[in-house]
């Protein structure tokens, strides 16, 4: 990468010549000749200067956006290079939503973890909007998310299916019922996931088959909290089995028995639409095909 472009960054980030000075191992006037350097280049002033710390100006604002995408790509085409020459190793940054990032997803990682030992996998959980959105803009390496959905900058492939329940507590008066009828559900309070989440979407979709119309609708932010809350008699909801599993095993949540249950939904494998991608995100796809019965023998 040119250097005045990263010389332009540090002392952009630092907002200060001292300091970007000493984090580059240089001395105060070469980083001020790099600068001018640079504001030669483009006609312009790019920094506000101050008696302590330094701005960015309007034209400074722009080129330290692009220098940053630059410097990104420059990191990635290095990382993309050196990849093609040793084995699968690095940060792997994975983004995945609710259910299946803390429901699924550590069993995987520990098979990662196992088959590449250099693979240093860092996760982020979220719901399926924020973390197409991450992965779209290159701040996640791939995503797995719940849900079908459209992106102009995401591959997107479906590698599993996901069975999902109205779940209720063990004591609630529909769990002795052998059936429950469709009109039932529309006078429970029902206990569903935040707008942007998968589980959300899904719920939205079941609703509108049913025609159910819930009287009264109680919006968290995480499934723990729907368990928990569902458990307490507050309300019904709708689950993935994947998340349930446990209360189920201890009785402390039951399934309800609907005629068109369970709904079934998909896991996405996303990433940015690219031919090139790093040897770790290559063979945890390869993993997660093969642990959904979707890869190769």
């Amino acid at each position: 990468m040119d250097q005045a472009l990263l010389v332009f960054l540090t002392v952009a980030d630092k907002q200060n010549f001292t300091r970007a000075a000493e984090e580059l191992h240089m001395t105060q006037p070469a980083v001020s000749q790099y600068v001018l350097q640079l504001e030669k280049t483009y006609g312009t002033k790019l920094l506000d200067r101050g008696n302590k710390h330094v701005r960015l100006n309007k034209a400074g604002e722009i080129v330290y956006h692009h220098a940053k995408e630059i410097s990104r790509l420059y990191s990635r085409m290095n990382y993309l290079v050196d990849d093609l020459l040793h084995k699968a190793s690095g940060i792997l940054t994975i983004g995945a939503s609710y259910t299946y990032g803390e429901y699924v997803l550590p069993r995987i990682i520990a098979r990662l973890q196992a088959e590449y030992p250099l693979i240093q996998p860092a996760i982020t959980i979220g719901n399926t909007k924020d973390i197409s959105e991450k992965v779209a803009a290159g701040d996640l390496d791939v995503g797995i998310v719940e849900g079908e959905f459209r992106h102009d900058k995401l591959d997107i492939e479906p590698f599993a299916d996901d069975a999902m329940y109205v779940m209720a507590a063990s004591d609630h008066r529909l769990a002795a019922l052998a059936d429950v009828p469709v009109t039932e559900l529309g006078r429970e309070t029902w206990i569903v996931r935040e707008t942007g989440s998968g589980t959300r979407a899904a719920t939205d979709t079941m609703f509108e088959r049913f025609s159910i119309r819930p009287q009264r609708s109680m919006e968290f932010g995480s499934t723990q909290l729907i368990k928990e809350s569902v458990e307490a008699g507050l309300g019904v909801t709708l689950l993935s089995e994947w998340a349930v599993r446990k209360e189920i095993t201890l009785g402390t949540m039951h399934k309800l028995h609907i005629q068109g249950t369970p709904v079934i939904r998909r896991f996405y494998w996303i990433a940015q639409a690219t031919r090139f991608h790093t040897r770790a995100s290559v063979v945890f796809k390869e993993l997660l095909l093969r642990e959904s019965g979707r890869g190769a023998d």
